[in-house]
């Protein structure tokens, strides 16, 4: 039975540029948890015309026992349209990352389960829903089970993570490149030494001289405290850029890396900090870090306010404004409801490191549990997904 409630996609309207604020949610889309969709994860991309893309984890065909997602596309107005159901076999199963779109219209994404060998696809999908399968993972070295989305270069080539393979006796993942025929290149695989980190659950991030940066959730190849930030230059030579220790600079980074304009890397950590619940990091190119807001422990509410409450245990990565704010979402935290207890929310943070809860989740028709990062309109408007899960559906390995 698929639940029916709070697998949503959401917009927020915030007034970004002004000083008093104006925040009101809309579900644009509630997703049934059959042929439409169920448990979408991750975050959405927008096209000229407003129209948003995106992932569902489950749900789909019904010829997929216990539903193995599919890709949607939602109109302005709220209407969803199916473009590709994955039927769990050669085609790839359970995508729970964000999609990238060409100029051409045509999308690129992983799935985390399925293909050719069982262990996740890369796959590309025409603006009319015509799938490619452009690489299925052996779950040997060339990496397996990819829970990030794509990065593409200017010459179509892309690159991502797996969290699984590649170092026999290791498997701890890879950092790969993709030609656009699909030929896979191994750039790196984790597990090397002690230390440089395992299980990178996030996509990368590419600078212009086509360094790559990312996050991997554990430390050692013991899988043990507390998760790195790296660095992969185009030849496969890595550098681990910080080591998170939990307390105070925080554990367990889940989510992918974000740029400022002077080239500083911007992410969240699941826990660690000083309460335990999580951070909001910058690191610099020579790997300082510092932490610009911890999460507190989750203040209830014993009204429906849509205002109050901490978040807690950010799962998503961040996106900046034009003023230099940082936007994100906490799987935790804030209000207490009649459906759930602290159900997430969405938040704004200052350059001095000040945070405001712009929205907390009710659990009701609003959704609850946001994995997703936001993406902005040209309005500035903030779009996202709630999952509907207390924890992402995807194993961690």
């Amino acid at each position: 039975m698929h639940k029916s409630i709070a697998c949503l996609v959401v917009a927020l309207a915030v007034a970004v540029t002004q000083s008093t604020r104006a925040e009101t949610l809309t579900t644009l889309y509630t997703f049934s948890g059959g042929v439409d969709g169920a448990y979408p994860q991750a975050g959405l991309v927008l096209d000229t015309q407003g129209n948003l893309y995106g992932t569902a984890y489950g749900g789909g065909s019904v010829s997929c026992t216990g539903g193995c997602g599919l890709v949607f596309e939602i109109t302005p107005t709220g209407s969803e349209k199916v473009l590709h159901s994955f039927l769990g076999g050669a085609d790839g199963a359970n995508p729970g990352a964000a999609l990238i779109r060409d100029s051409q219209g045509n999308l690129y994404g992983t799935t985390y389960y399925g293909g050719s060998y069982g262990y996740g696809t890369v796959f590309e999908l025409t603006p009319t829903g015509v799938e490619t399968v452009l690489h299925a993972f052996t779950g040997g070295t060339d990496g397996g089970f990819p829970n990030g989305g794509l990065v593409m270069d200017k010459q179509g080539h892309f690159y991502g993570t797996t969290t699984f393979g590649g170092l026999p006796n290791t498997e701890g993942g890879v950092v790969f490149e993709m030609t656009p025929d699909g030929t896979e290149t191994v750039l790196y695989s984790f597990g090397a030494t002690n230390g440089d980190g395992v299980t990178p659950q996030a996509g990368l991030i590419l600078d212009a001289q086509g360094n790559l940066y990312g996050t991997t959730l554990y430390t050692g190849t013991y899988r043990d405290c507390c998760g790195t930030v790296f660095k992969v230059t185009p030849t496969g030579v890595a550098t681990v850029l910080h080591t998170f220790t939990n307390y105070p600079d925080g554990a367990f980074p889940w989510s992918s890396l974000v740029f400022d304009t002077q080239g500083n890397l911007y992410g969240t950590t699941y826990g660690g900090g000083s309460y335990g619940y999580g951070t909001v990091f910058e690191i610099t190119q020579l790997g300082t870090e510092m932490v610009i807001y911890s999460f507190k422990l989750p203040r209830f509410s014993s009204t429906n306010s849509h205002k109050r409450g901490d978040g807690a245990n950010p799962v998503a990565g961040l996106v900046f404004d034009t003023q230099g704010n940082l936007y994100g979402t906490t799987k935790a935290g804030g209000v207490f409801s009649r459906y759930c207890i602290a159900c997430g929310t969405i938040f704004k943070i200052t350059p001095t490191g000040s945070e405001t809860v712009l929205y907390g989740f009710t659990g009701g028709a609003d959704g609850a549990y946001p994995y997703s990062s936001l993406v902005f309109d040209t309005q500035g408007n903030l779009y996202g997904t709630t999952s509907d899960e207390s924890e992402p559906l995807s194993p961690r390995v």
